[in-house]
């Protein structure tokens, strides 16, 4: 069996610890183990600050994504669609309108106007 020591500790300071350590660890012992083996082989300090938190980090990310988002959609307005629409027209095609040569002449035959006209059926059934 293992000898103990008795350690002062503020009350308020010591309930804190008795709540963390029985929700995540099976004894005081084990808990203060690994807490002192953390800092040790991680080498850092208790009074260190280890950098921001998850919510800044996230919060930071969303803010690039929405600034990427806003450049991409601007792109899209100044660029991309403009560039399209240019290439949509060059690439289009229209049949050539057929125009007569200069040098052919049409030669239309008029009718003359006929003002009276026989009858096509010889019967004389009106």
């Amino acid at each position: 069996m293992d000898s103990f020591i008795g350690i002062r500790f503020k009350k308020k300071t010591a309930k804190r610890f008795q709540e963390f350590s029985r929700t995540h660890f099976k004894s005081h012992t084990e808990a203060l183990e690994t807490m002192l083996d953390f800092f040790f082989y991680n080498e850092i300090s208790p009074k260190e600050k280890l950098g921001p938190t998850g919510r800044t980090i996230e919060a930071s990310i969303k803010k690039r994504i929405n600034a990427a988002i806003a450049i991409m959609r601007d792109m899209e307005k100044s660029q991309t669609k403009p560039t399209v629409a240019m290439l949509e027209l060059l690439f289009q095609t229209e049949e050539p309108k057929k125009k007569p040569l200069i040098l052919e002449k049409k030669m239309v035959e008029e009718k003359p106007n006929v003002r009276f006209q026989e009858k096509q059926n010889y019967t004389n059934e009106p």
